[in-house]
């Protein structure tokens, strides 16, 4: 017997029926969440401190610069093991489907405002999972360049000449995600009722059928005793 694709993940249910509110994310989904993306915000400021001499002044806002150089990577540990946990609970979800490729391929209809005639969508549709997949990249990337300039801890680990190839390589990604992270609160914003579900943890069904039908019809047909995943 072959088991069904879900497309919902544990905790995700209808609340009410009039009028019909959607749980998608759990307490503590929610919190996983916003320690990453504040532990995000904090590295690109003291990061972009480091970055140019121009931006020195952002050190200030951690105490002076000793201080911001001593926090940052510590700081790079708690991003990399938050997302951790954001990866393990929602990977499965972010695996891509056959009509993600339809909604790429269509995705002037949605910039037109004509979302109704794209394929209905699971609880993600191919542009968040971009977002996560590409965060999950280059998190790792920034992680292992982080470990190998951090002379306090690691001064031996590679050679200098390697040392400074990480200290590039490290730039760049942090230079992309930084613009990962503005198209993702971009995208937030722009698809009203998004930050509703990072912040109560709700949707309202309007908002469930519109952006992901096929997610919210997955949560319709369950039964009260069927298990969350």
């Amino acid at each position: 017997m072959t088991r069904r694709t879900q497309f919902s993940e544990s905790g995700d249910h209808i609340e009410t029926i009039d009028p019909v509110v959607v749980s998608r994310y759990r307490g503590f989904t929610r919190a996983n969440h916003w320690v990453t993306a504040i532990s995000l915000i904090l590295l690109l400021l003291s990061g972009l401190a480091f970055f140019s001499p121009s931006l020195y002044f952002l050190t200030g806002l951690f105490g002076g610069g000793q201080t911001a150089r001593w926090l940052h990577p510590i700081i790079g540990v708690v991003l990399f093991f938050s997302f951790l946990l954001l990866f393990v609970q929602l990977w499965r979800l972010n695996l891509p489907r056959p009509e993600d490729a339809t909604w790429v391929g269509n995705i002037g209809e949605l910039i037109r405002g004509e979302e109704e005639k794209l394929p209905e969508l699971g609880k993600y549709n191919a542009g968040q999972k971009l977002i996560f997949w590409g965060m999950a990249g280059l998190i790792v990337v920034l992680i292992g360049s982080g470990i190998m300039i951090w002379e306090q801890y690691f001064p031996d680990l590679v050679s200098i000449p390697v040392r400074r190839v990480a200290l590039l390589i490290h730039s760049i990604a942090a230079v992309l995600i930084i613009l990962l992270f503005i198209l993702h609160v971009y995208a937030a914003i722009w698809t009203r009722g998004t930050i509703r579900a990072m912040t109560r943890g709700s949707v309202t069904g309007g908002w469930a059928y519109k952006h992901h039908r096929k997610w919210l019809r997955e949560l319709a047909e369950r039964k009260p005793t069927d298990p969350a995943e």
